[in-house]
């Protein structure tokens, strides 16, 4: 399991989500890679982007199969989790048995009525905090850049993905547009609308029995579609160096 964390692309570190990924290795019964990718505004996109790409193809180039692996990653984490493998598709490189995205952050543009809507309901995120972010990470780039926002993506040929977000996020239009297109595309989408949960509220297991019931969710879908067993696959690129291990 490789895991690329959120924070807006401006924040966050392996070192605050220990509690959370060994919850996520337990669940999933997977050895889990967090990835401590550069952050905007001192690194704009396409920065995470090229490490998450980095990281996934020295996880194979070091021995581990696609078809055994996953990859997950909640809001900003999220986004960054479906811009990586529509970079990995156009690649023509090897792509992963699943992938899971917590309230994925999949538009920058900003134009989910969720934003307005969910705006006195969402006790974790505001929308003019969004802009800011936004204007961070892209540095002067389009916001409707498809590795930037994966809703203005052809997302036809990417895994089958399991979409979890709360009824009253701000986010809730990014997750339910994103799997909206999946569908039309012929990809094999699950989207979870929890009730009344806050955004990324997966984290908070140790205090949330909605948490933990969550990421036994993300651990059934993810062992139902990884491959126990599979014949040796072709010859990939060299990569560079990999991630930490958490």
């Amino acid at each position: 399991m490789l895991y690329l964390h959120g924070g807006g692309h401006v924040s966050g570190s392996p070192a605050l989500y220990g509690d959370f990924t060994w919850r996520i290795a337990a669940a999933t019964r997977a050895r889990t890679v967090i990835l401590d990718h550069r952050l905007a505004p001192e690194h704009p996109f396409p920065a995470a982007l090229d490490d998450a790409v980095t990281a996934y193809r020295a996880l194979v180039a070091d021995g581990a199969d696609p078809r055994r692996m996953a990859v997950l990653g909640e809001s900003s984490g999220g986004g960054l989790v479906l811009a990586m493998l529509l970079k990995l598709r156009d690649e023509g490189f090897h792509l992963p048995a699943a992938a899971v995205a917590l309230s994925p952050w999949t538009d920058l543009a900003l134009t989910g009525s969720s934003l307005q809507r969910n705006a006195e309901a969402d006790p974790m995120l505001r929308g003019m905090e969004g802009a800011r972010l936004a204007s961070y990470y892209l540095a002067g780039a389009d916001p409707r850049t498809p590795y930037a926002s994966p809703l203005y993506a052809d997302p036809t040929g990417l895994p089958p993905t399991l979409i979890q977000v709360g009824s009253d996020e701000i986010l809730l239009d990014d997750s339910v547009r994103m799997a909206e297109r999946m569908r039309a595309a012929g990809c094999q989408v699950e989207l979870e609308i929890w009730p009344r949960m806050p955004h990324t509220w997966q984290v908070w297991a140790r205090v949330l029995p909605e948490a933990r019931a969550a990421i036994d969710r993300i651990g059934t879908f993810v062992q139902s579609k990884v491959e126990p067993q599979a014949a040796p696959l072709s010859a990939t690129r060299p990569v560079a160096t990999p991630p930490s291990e958490c």
